[in-house]
């Protein structure tokens, strides 16, 4: 256990001796923030105008806002894997020696942008089920629904990472890292920590 810990603080201060170095590569985050703000107001505000929001005050949601909320969550996945997608590229250059640049990582993402969308796809897929999971089956409803968050959270916590880092497509990406839970869990779980 303290071996594990040992590691992942390791990875840690890995991490952040990068960002030292590239203080640059915070613009990704700051990107992705601006553009999840652009898409959400995208969505929401038509949807407000609409009245396509108004059947969440009665607490069920219609088929056409399923097919909303879905198209919402596949866009705002795919801006959030995209710009994480561009740090953990530039990251990898400078864990290789080099010198990464903003076009570098926005370079790497975009090559990648199939299988990032093929996992948005399936993060939004994972997220409408479990939305459905709550709203029909009450109080166990949530609490399923909140245990099989955390666990598809921490089996998809290296999709990333697996996607940008081999030539494979979201499917293989999630077994990948439900794989290297597995094996590390401990050093995913505090490194998890101790990020967030």
């Amino acid at each position: 256990m303290f071996e594990r810990f040992s590691r992942s603080w390791g990875l840690i201060k890995a991490s952040a001796g990068v960002l030292a170095k590239d203080k640059e590569l915070l613009v990704f985050p700051l990107l992705s923030a601006v553009c999840t703000l652009i898409v959400a107001a995208a969505f929401v505000l038509p949807a407000l105008g609409m009245g396509a929001l108004d059947g969440l005050r009665e607490g069920g949601m219609s088929p056409t806002a399923y097919v909303f909320a879905f198209l919402f969550y596949l866009v705002q996945y795919f801006v959030i894997f995209f710009f994480n997608s561009a740090l953990v590229g530039a990251a990898m250059i400078r864990l290789d020696g080099g010198d990464p640049t903003l076009s570098d990582g926005l370079r790497i993402a975009s090559s990648k942008a199939l299988p990032i969308l093929g996992y948005a796809a399936i993060a939004a897929t994972v997220g409408m089920i479990l939305r459905a999971i709550q709203e029909r089956a009450g109080f166990l409803g949530k609490l399923v629904a909140g245990f099989l968050g955390v666990a598809w959270t921490l089996a998809s916590f290296l999709v990333v990472p697996v996607l940008v880092s081999r030539n494979i497509g979201p499917i293989d990406a999630v077994k990948e890292s439900a794989v290297l839970l597995k094996k590390t869990w401990g050093e995913n779980l505090i490194g998890q920590g101790g990020v967030g």
